[in-house]
């Protein structure tokens, strides 16, 4: 499952650090003897099957199968039993006592790391409106300052609209997620959680008297603004933490009265809300991960109701975006997996029956197997197509004349690079902004003039301390199993590369699920490790979405082992051609990418010296058996489902905790959240007991006792 619970970035990036600096040159010994904390087991057989008065699924086992689970009462979801707790507070003083002999490198790493961050810095305003918006930081503050300027006036003072830092004082999480002027730019909406739980309350501020009003408690953290600033809307989640009801709030009336519009039934599917860029339509996505349905609102009629754009059919996913007199549609749709851009005329849907609607829909450009289309982001004179080509993301810039539909793809200036998201928030403007990165360039800030034809970096991230031009960075490609070409990027200082033949360090990181493509961009994180002659390598293993959605769905369901069998092979590969050696190399995923750490370890931790496991989702079976574990059905459509007898013999051939085996494991740090949503911190926690899992008090390298559980 995915994570969102961060790891310390200091302990993360210098345990990487520290331990390859072990292995280089075995300065960072601790002699102290430390005995870790005990876990008695209470064995449970835990069902798979039917059990009646539980939903498990559409097609579960007859009779139920059990599973023995020595620790299954370690979870406890309140988080308040006493004895779980002081487990988990031992567990992390034994760590801190088992790492205290690196506090001081860990706390040079710390310096080095924040000697790369420009702590005072300001982004490219966006214009919108009157009114020029942007972020800035400032040295010393761990939050965002949001700012805004008159767009016309040079002169003109700054508006400080919200200072996260002012924000967050006294409390212990402060997490904004969504912050949106009104259309008509006297009022500022946000969302924020003090929690931890992922539960955001929403203030309203208006910019007039700078008075603040909480007017939502409870909601996942989307605001989306109605046709003007007399209503907005909102999105709950039920028990389990899913978005599933949409609603409508009028301003100046209690959160009691606010209207629901839409409440998504089926556990399988959450929904989401947003306003066509054009800002004449809302929008209700519901999303399963293989199926969605959207339905749209005319914002101009106050009179209109909601209208499905084409019902939900199993299998088929599209997204939605208005664009002058059609609808532009990204859809899978007649078995196109990568893909397609379809277009359908508003007045087709609009007060028409669904399936007459999803009839009349056209193909706008010819599908392409070798091209994932992504998105589409509108302009009142153009459009942008996002996707991705040969395992890069790409963007084309698309029309429609008197000839038909024309398209044009941007050409960038490194051979491997990632493209991202920047704010374009008017709909006539004639320039689109993204942003570009690669593995040695920061983060710029880039606009394309449709009409010029030209393109501007209009900001690169400053990056102190950081000189390109000592680094280098390529692609090379591992074989798998079954003869598939694995892509792998690699980065290194040239003057710290050893030369062909003669390994040297190396950090392999790896993903590998839910079409998550790890990019090749820019990260300050990891120059402590280029500074002292480790390569960094991201393996682009199947499972993840970078060679589009053929190359997701070939590691998923019935065929997830491919995910693992990958990043073994890009390790073997490393090793084959001489650039680093099992004792030499160490690995890091975090999440989904924790099982990865989980499944491979156990097939050949012979591979590695190290490996760290942030919020690792390890207990596969477990969780996803369960419904009352928040968001565990959707995942059903991800993973399989184990109480099926297809899924439960398959992923229990791979989840980590059912498969440690007594042999001989790298050196772990492994990591977990309390409050996790999504990952429990009883995984990690109950995989560091499992019995055989190696006890030594101290590991083969440098660090900490094997199979640790760091539990915040």
């Amino acid at each position: 499952m995915q994570a969102n619970s961060g790891v310390g970035l200091g302990l993360t990036v210098g345990f990487a650090s520290l331990a390859i600096n072990y292995i280089r040159r075995r300065a960072l010994t601790s002699t102290v003897t430390l005995t870790p904390p005990v876990l008695p087991k209470r064995p449970k057989m835990v069902p798979f099957g039917k059990v009646p008065g539980e939903n498990r699924g559409e097609q579960p086992m007859e009779p139920i199968v059990y599973l023995e689970d020595p620790y299954y009462y370690v979870r406890d979801d309140s988080r308040t039993n006493e004895e779980i707790l002081d487990h988990l507070r031992a567990e992390n003083a034994y760590t801190k006592a088992a790492l205290s002999h690196l506090e001081k490198p860990q706390d040079d790493l710390y310096k080095e790391l924040l000697g790369h961050v420009q702590e005072t810095d300001q982004m490219v305003p966006y214009p919108h409106g009157d009114y020029l918006y942007y972020t800035r930081t400032e040295e010393g503050k761990a939050y965002r300052i949001h700012c805004r300027k008159p767009r016309h006036d040079a002169n003109g003072a700054e508006e400080i609209l919200l200072d996260v830092n002012q924000l967050a004082e006294g409390q212990a999480h402060c997490d904004l997620d969504s912050v949106e002027p009104s259309p008509d730019h006297k009022f500022l909406a946000y969302s924020v959680d003090f929690t931890a739980y992922e539960t955001y309350d929403i203030y309203i501020k208006d910019l007039t008297t700078s008075a603040v009003t909480k007017i939502i408690q409870g909601c996942d953290g989307s605001i989306v603004w109605g046709a003007d600033a007399s209503t907005l809307f909102y999105v709950t989640q039920d028990g389990a933490h899913r978005s599933h009801k949409v609603w409508k709030h009028t301003l100046g009336t209690p959160q009691a009265s606010d209207m629901a519009l839409f409440t998504e039934v089926d556990e399988m599917f959450s929904v989401g809300a947003y306003k066509t860029t054009s800002g004449r339509f809302f929008a209700i996505a519901s999303m399963s991960k293989v199926t969605s349905e959207i339905r749209v609102l005319d914002l101009r009629d106050p009179a209109a109701t909601l209208t499905v754009v084409a019902p939900r059919v199993q299998g088929v996913k599209y997204t939605l975006q208005h664009w002058d007199k059609h609808f532009l549609i990204t859809t899978n749709r007649d078995g196109d997996v990568n893909f397609k851009l379809m277009s359908v005329p508003v007045d087709a849907v609009i007060g028409t029956a669904s399936a007459a609607a999803a009839a009349a829909w056209t193909l706008v450009f010819p599908y392409d197997s070798n091209v994932k289309v992504a998105f589409v982001i509108p302009f009142k004179t153009f459009f942008v197509l996002g996707g991705r080509q040969h395992g890069l993301t790409q963007r084309w810039i698309c029309g429609r004349n008197d000839d038909g539909w024309h398209k044009t793809q941007l050409a960038m200036p490194e051979p491997m690079y990632s493209l991202g998201v920047a704010t374009n928030a008017e709909y006539d403007a004639m320039a689109y902004r993204f942003t570009y990165s690669s593995l040695t360039t920061p983060v710029q800030t880039v606009e394309y003039n449709v009409a010029t034809k030209q393109t501007a970096v209009l900001k690169e991230t400053p990056v102190p301390h950081y000189d390109r031009t000592l680094y280098d960075c390529e692609r090379i490609e591992a074989t798998a199993t079954d003869g598939t070409a694995i892509p792998i990027s690699i980065i290194y200082r040239k003057d710290h590369k050893t030369p062909t033949g003669v390994p040297q360090a190396l950090h392999l990181y790896g993903y590998g699920s839910y079409e998550a493509s790890i990019e090749p961009n820019f990260r300050t994180t990891i120059l402590p490790l280029l500074d002292r002659g480790v390569i960094y390598a991201i393996a682009h293993i199947r499972g993840g979405g970078e060679n589009g959605r053929t190359w997701y769905e070939s590691a998923k369901y019935l065929t997830k082992m491919n995910t693992f069998t990958d990043f073994i092979a890009c390790a073997e590969h490393l090793v084959a051609s001489k650039m680093t050696t099992p004792a030499q190399m160490t690995c890091e995923g975090r999440s989904a990418g924790g099982l990865l750490m989980g499944a491979v370890l156990n097939r050949r931790p012979d591979l590695f010296t190290a490996a760290i496991a942030g919020v690792p989702f390890v207990d596969v079976m477990n969780t996803i058996s369960d419904a009352t574990i928040p968001l565990t059905t959707g995942e059903w459509a991800e993973w399989g489902n184990p109480n099926e007898l297809q899924f439960f013999a398959y992923m229990l051939q791979y989840s980590p905790y059912e498969n440690v085996k007594a042999q001989a494991y790298p050196n772990m740090l492994v990591t977990g959240g309390l409050f996790d949503p999504r990952v429990p911190y009883w995984e990690p926690t109950k995989w560091v007991y499992t019995e055989t899992m190696p006890r030594r008090e101290r590991g083969r390298s440098w660090a900490v006792s094997r199979w640790r559980a760091c539990v915040t």
